[in-house]
């Protein structure tokens, strides 16, 4: 699933993790604490916030063929939208079974 996001989303950058998982980045790293996963993009998926530092796990449950939409909100329509917790961007993905 990170393949077609990285392939899909302009930009994006799929980072290594020590643990064996990984973190996304839509804005570059911007977080002043020691926390790799700080400036990760919120992910939204079938319409529920997945929690922060959890994307390599949530990307996992989701089969490729199963995206049927996914957008990217980047800008201060993402922070109006999603509070605080979108200002490092937001990636919404809409499978084939929410429909």
């Amino acid at each position: 699933m990170e393949d077609l996001l990285v392939g899909r989303v302009p930009g994006l950058q799929v980072l290594p993790l020590g643990n064996g998982h990984y973190t996304l980045r839509i804005r570059g790293q911007r977080a002043l604490s020691g926390d790799p996963t700080a400036g990760e993009p919120l992910l939204v998926i079938d319409g529920i916030p997945a929690p922060r530092g959890s994307a390599s796990q949530v990307l996992a449950g989701i089969a490729p063929r199963d995206a049927a939409r996914i957008d990217v909100l980047r800008d201060a329509s993402a922070a109006g939208l999603y509070g605080s917790r979108g200002a490092n961007g937001v990636i919404v993905i809409t499978t084939r079974r929410a429909r």
